[in-house]
């Protein structure tokens, strides 16, 4: 099946759904671009996305998925989401170069009950279904016989996924057969729950079109393919990963400050196409913003907004008005203004000490003591020179040369937050 260009000329308007997503450059291949403009056109439809649980939570390369299916949901439509708690249990070759370890049922359905949290924040009114609910149903002969014999191995082959483990490692029989499970998911929800239209990223575009050939021989019946586009950064670096690893979508995993500031952080080259791929702003919005980056590009008016609103969306407006609270005080050295929680989230990965609080009852830290044994300064005579230049700050306050410290200085009791410079931190914590 060939994929169809969203940039060939339509013959009529394309509908508000397509058309959003190719201007905020989403939408890459299609089935049938006529038809499902047509389809999409003539009444409510429903499509679905499928999310296998390889983790307790997913990442934001996820969150561009679920994002086309929350424009979708904006534009009138229904939408369900999948929670691969059948196909899980066997494992998607695409994008991996070697098998995956196979999970426990019961790590698939802890995984699942998991994602479930992700899913009511970012798609609240979607339909949440576990595959395994029919999959885990289904005989082997059955699958044989009903599904198995609509494909030609000679195609499967010639797939991207497998083509690519055959030219490798090789694959097994469990992952080569799992564009047939998803397959039978596309046709199961078609003629079960009426789904028309199957969505997900670039890599999946072989098991979806699967899905849709599946539909057509088994129930005689039209359905619809569609992916977004490849998520690229501008200086060719890989997208979705932090200093600390892949950026996730629980707390748990990455703090709703850690992942305010890596939207934060993002260049002006890649600022305005991730407000279009992962923001809900309409086009005049960004537009503006657009403006901003050019004329006034130390402000960081994009970068900020993007952050607010992602962080806002998946955590809500509390935590993204406390994660931008952080980082704002982290910058400024003001750290009394942070709550226990902000603190926690905001030093979880900078260098900490622990010490004994009857020490600290019993006799008073100098600075110079405080800053060599934090590892803060080289020698007393180095600590002496910071101190003496008033590049030391503790809880906020600036620290002079003969300054001590006692139980009742520290933050929250327990804590002293030291920074050394412009960025350098220690969180010294007496328990």
């Amino acid at each position: 099946m060939m994929a169809v260009s969203p940039d060939e000329t339509q013959s009529k308007p394309m509908h508000e759904f397509l058309d959003e997503l190719r201007w905020r450059g989403i939408l890459h291949q299609c089935s049938d671009l006529d038809g499902l403009n047509a389809h999409l056109s003539s009444g409510v439809r429903t499509a679905y996305i499928g999310l296998d649980p390889t983790a307790d939570s997913l990442t934001i390369g996820n969150l561009a998925t679920l994002t086309i299916l929350a424009r979708f949901i904006r534009a009138g439509h229904t939408a369900v989401v999948i929670a691969g708690g059948g196909t899980g249990l066997i494992g998607d070759p695409g994008g991996k170069s070697a098998e995956r370890p196979l999970l426990s049922m019961e790590q698939v359905r802890a995984n699942v009950q998991s994602q479930m949290r992700i899913y009511d924040a970012l798609l609240p009114g979607a339909i949440v279904l576990n595959n395994a609910d029919w999959l885990t149903q289904l005989s082997w002969i059955e699958v044989l016989r009903d599904v198995g014999k609509h494909f030609s191995v000679n195609e499967m082959i010639k797939r991207d996924t497998v083509r690519n483990r055959l030219e490798g490692d090789g694959i097994s029989y469990t992952e080569f057969s799992y564009m047939l499970l998803q397959a039978y998911d596309f046709a199961h929800l078609y003629s079960q729950h009426g789904v028309t239209v199957q969505m997900g990223g670039s890599d999946q575009w072989g098991n979806i079109v699967s899905g849709v050939e599946l539909i057509r021989r088994l129930h005689g019946g039209s359905a619809y393919a569609l992916t977004g586009t490849l998520i690229t950064k501008a200086d060719g670096t890989k997208f979705g990963k932090s200093e600390s690893g892949a950026v996730w979508l629980t707390a748990d995993r990455t703090s709703p400050y850690a992942f305010h500031q890596f939207w934060l952080n993002v260049n002006d080259a890649d600022v305005i196409s991730y407000l279009k791929r992962f923001t809900l702003l309409d086009h005049a919005q960004i537009a503006e913003l657009e403006g901003a980056v050019t004329a006034d590009p130390a402000r960081r008016l994009a970068q900020r907004t993007l952050a607010n609103e992602v962080t806002a969306w998946l955590h809500g407006e509390e935590a993204a008005a406390r994660a931008e609270a952080a980082g704002k005080a982290l910058f400024s050295g003001d750290v009394r203004s942070l709550d226990r929680q902000s603190v926690a989230e905001v030093f979880a990965d900078v260098a900490s000490s622990t010490w004994n609080a009857d020490d600290l009852r019993a006799q008073r830290i100098d600075a110079v003591q405080l800053l060599v044994s934090t590892g803060l300064a080289t020698s007393n005579r180095q600590a002496r020179e910071f101190l003496s230049a008033g590049s030391v700050l503790v809880n906020g306050e600036r620290v002079e040369l003969d300054s001590t410290f006692g139980i009742a200085d520290l933050l929250f009791g327990d804590t002293l937050l030291i920074r050394r410079g412009r960025k350098q931190w220690h969180a010294a914590r007496w328990a």
